[in-house]
């Protein structure tokens, strides 16, 4: 299954939609004042949905000012507020998946009991949640996969799983991107397509970078061949130029 991230202006969105039979990954409820009035913007996004024919959901949950690990109590108090109030919204909406960032940063946490502290966060978040809604960690400055991939071994919740986003492993890590997908490869549930030169978080059309996108699938479908995937660009052109890559490349994306 393929999805196209809600980075467009709706009616550009509804010309993509129109286009393939491409899903939704809703950034709607990442953001902190969406979720202050949940239920307005519940109401809102389901009319914009409705427009669409209510395409297949997916949602990317908060991350501004979050931290799973923060040592700081009240940080990890209101993080946990926060990926509640966007669950909330994920079962009332239905959707299949909901991605969280792992949040961590090079020079300010130490890797030394990082995955520990994220692991004893999501089993709290986890601890009264069932597998109707699979929870997603995504890697975004992460340098490396090898403690995401610690942190997925030990969470034993059948709706966790992980986000490999391609760019951010790019671009962010010191690992090829390939090395990325076979480690993570068992945990995989969704991917973040994009693309870049390796410099910055540019968020380019698959294939107008130079990340090894082909092996980097081919690895992530080979283990987990029912792992879906979401066009991750904010502008309407790479979408498209995207949408042509993935359906030269990975066809199998497109069916549902």
């Amino acid at each position: 299954m393929l999805y196209c991230s809600h980075l467009l202006p709706d009616e550009e969105m509804a010309a993509v939609l129109r286009s393939a039979p491409l899903g939704v990954e809703s950034i709607e409820f990442s953001v902190a004042d969406n979720l202050d009035n949940l239920e307005a913007t519940l109401c809102s996004y389901d009319r914009r949905l409705s427009r669409w024919g209510y395409p297949e959901l997916l949602l990317h949950g908060p991350f501004l000012d979050l931290s799973p690990v923060a040592f700081d109590r009240e940080i990890r108090r209101v993080t946990l507020v926060r990926y509640e109030q966007a669950y909330i919204a994920a079962k009332k909406l239905g959707t299949r998946k909901i991605i969280y960032h792992s949040c961590f940063i090079p020079q300010i946490y130490l890797l030394d009991g990082w995955a520990g502290r994220m692991v004893g966060f999501f089993e709290e978040f986890l601890a009264d949640k069932d597998d109707s809604v699979e929870i997603l960690m995504e890697n975004v400055l992460d340098q490396s996969p090898e403690p995401l991939e610690e942190v997925a071994r030990q969470i034993v919740h059948p709706a966790f799983g992980l986000c490999l986003d391609t760019g951010h492993a790019h671009c962010y890590g010191s690992a090829p991107l390939p090395a990325w997908a076979k480690t993570l490869g068992p945990y995989i549930s969704h991917i973040h397509l994009h693309d870049n030169f390796g410099e910055r978080d540019s968020h380019l059309a698959a294939g107008a970078g130079n990340a090894p996108l082909i092996e980097t699938l081919e690895n992530v479908t080979m283990q987990k061949p029912q792992a879906t995937c979401t066009i991750e660009c904010a502008d309407m052109q790479a979408v498209e130029k995207s949408l042509e890559w993935v359906r030269r490349y990975f066809p199998r994306l497109l069916e549902n």
